[in-house]
């Protein structure tokens, strides 16, 4: 009796999970067509979908982030974080309440189907999407909407309702063909049907780049037309005789005053039909294309451990990271779920650091390594500390003159401890923070330029040798090098790691096209992560830069020429322009 009542329990057990953890699919239906499915899963009365799937089918770009198990989601004028385990999301630089915390199945980031509802989201992507029946429904930001069809035999019609009101043009462009334009305008759908009444042969309504066309191809009775608006009511009606349109009692004609009727025995003009005020909100209203972004260099943190597979690239060229593992949910803390149809309640009113600056113009740091009584690397003559020196001060003179507020942690030959490099970033409220440094190893052969984030683990034993060697600076320090690393703790800190490798991509490109600096850049692994103590603290994205080996003969040639210096200060200038450029921070 013990053994059967332990196997109905456990059958028990089973069966609560298979209910509380369901997989499964959600459909895409845009404007009333099929547009593939994503994976979903049901967890706990909550529609979970893939992020990455479901972003891309909405026309917004998406970035995985395996080391943060993060999820960045953008659009144009929207920009959202969404982190493994937790049940808020960033979304423009303030944390919004979900309904559930964001899971990681199978390798996939799976969030409630919520995030892609929200009408910042809807905005960003030029389109209203509504979840019904495990379907995600996508139309078009419309304003006018063809809502009734009527065939009668004395006449037809074709009855549109509209958001506001338009100009609109009317012509009998043919003997047989009708056309009417609504001027800026936008279609809820495209469509095209045959009547074969003996009123229309066929319609066709299509959205024009600013403007809605219906055409009609009139029947072998069709001998008298109009289009007529009342309120915001549209008709077009065609018949053997001339008469107003009457719509069936079940749907009657708005009352209002009644707007110039277009006929077929009139010439065609504009109907002055919209306030001073609409016309102006509506003139340059257009509804513009899906924009495309431009492709961005290939930068993302490396994986930390080989079920960390890298996934196919995205449009913007970035590797995307497969995620493995999962996590451990949070007690989400008691709240409403948020309402699809209302704007998500908002619990933090603080701006992300990455979304909104509170100065103008772009703060970076410089940071020549090294100094005083620490060398750094030093081969014969050579010594890492003066090369870092004198391209530190070439780059900060190049981002001044660009435009950009800079402070360069030592422009001397001064000794300064890491933790203070990292406070004097933090005290500036630096953008951005950028570490020069020289390479060196016992291996004469290791040669060419490298660009590292910091990450609590290296990339592969060189990147940590490479940590190792840098670090070793604290021994030079007369204080123990000792405050909180909060990096990996915090949503926000996480998504520095995060645009940092990106702004990692954008100078190992910037230096790869500049001419004239002679050292090997390897376009597959010299970005790499590893825990760099003078990064440790730093709040803003923040890269280290390795310009070669001096323990290359090769590229301490290179690296010992002033003119080699420039160059190497000017690509690494080129792409901290290129990031800012990016993100919109610059022209």
């Amino acid at each position: 009796m013990k053994r059967i009542g332990t196997l109905v329990l456990g059958l028990l057990f089973l069966l609560m999970g298979q209910l509380a953890f369901a997989q499964g699919k959600v459909q895409l239906k845009e404007s009333g067509r099929s547009a593939g499915s994503v994976s979903s899963i049901d967890l706990n009365g909550i529609t979970y979908v893939d992020v990455q799937a479901t972003a891309r089918k909405l026309g917004a770009r998406v970035e995985l982030f395996a080391t943060s198990k993060q999820a960045k989601i953008t659009s144009k004028g929207f920009f959202a974080i969404l982190t493994g385990s937790l049940d808020e999301i960033i979304v423009n630089g303030k944390h919004v309440r979900i309904s559930g915390p964001v899971e990681i199945r199978g390798g996939k980031l799976m969030a409630p189907v919520e995030v892609f509802l929200l009408p910042a989201f809807q905005l960003a992507i030029n389109k209203l999407v509504e979840f019904r029946n495990a379907t995600l429904i996508i139309e078009r930001r419309f304003t006018v909407e063809l809502t009734e069809t009527v065939l009668e035999p004395q006449d037809n019609l074709l009855v549109f309702e509209a958001q506001k009101d338009f100009k609109f043009t009317a012509e009998q462009t043919s003997a047989h063909t009708v056309t009417v334009t609504l001027k800026n305008a936008v279609i809820k759908r495209d469509a095209y049907e045959r009547l074969r009444t003996a009123y229309i042969s066929s319609i066709e309504v299509r959205q024009t780049r600013a403007d809605v066309q219906l055409r009609v191809i009139l029947g072998d009775k069709g001998k008298a037309w109009s289009f007529t608006q009342e309120g915001r009511q549209f008709v077009f009606r065609v018949g053997a005789t001339k008469a107003a349109p009457v719509l069936p009692a079940k749907n009657p004609v708005i009352t209002a005053p009644a707007a110039p009727v277009i006929t077929a025995d009139e010439p065609a003009q504009l109907v002055p039909s919209v306030t001073d005020e609409e016309e102006e909100t509506s003139a340059d209203e257009e509804p513009a294309p899906q924009p495309q972004e431009e492709p961005e260099p290939a930068a993302q943190p490396q994986p930390q451990t080989p079920a960390q597979e890298t996934a196919e690239e995205d449009d913007d060229e970035f590797e995307e990271m497969v995620l493995s593992g999962s996590h451990t949910p949070v007690d989400p803390a008691p709240t409403a779920p948020v309402t699809p149809q209302t704007q998500a309640p908002v619990i933090k009113a603080e701006p992300h650091p990455l979304a909104i600056k509170a100065h103008k113009k772009i703060r970076i740091v410089v940071d020549p390594g090294h100094g005083g009584k620490d060398p750094g690397a030093v081969r014969g003559k050579y010594r890492e500390k003066d090369w870092n020196l004198a391209v530190g001060k070439e780059l900060a003179r190049l981002l001044e003159k660009g435009g950009f507020e800079v402070k360069i942690t030592r422009n001397t030959d001064v000794f300064i401890a890491l933790s203070e490099r990292s406070r004097i970033a933090n005290n500036f409220k630096a953008d951005l923070f950028v570490s020069v440094h020289v390479n060196s190893t016992k291996d004469s052969k290791a040669n060419g330029f490298q660009v590292y984030f910091r990450s609590e683990k290296a990339t592969d034993r060189e990147a940590a040798a490479t940590a190792a060697l840098e670090n070793e600076a604290m021994q030079y320090e007369e204080v123990h090098y000792n405050f909180v690393d909060a990096l990996l703790q915090s949503m926000a800190k996480n998504e520095y790691i995060n645009e940092s490798s990106k702004l990692a991509g954008y100078v190992k490109n910037s230096v790869y096209q500049q001419s004239g600096i002679g050292i090997a850049v390897a376009q597959k692994n010299a970005i790499r992560q590893a825990n760099f103590y003078v990064l440790k603290g730093v709040q803003s994205p923040a890269i280290l830069v390795e310009m070669g080996f001096i323990s290359s003969p090769k590229d301490r040639a290179k690296l010992a020429q002033s003119s080699v210096q420039k160059k190497m200060a000017q690509g690494i200038y080129n792409g901290i322009v290129d990031y800012s450029k990016k993100e919109g921070w610059m022209k």
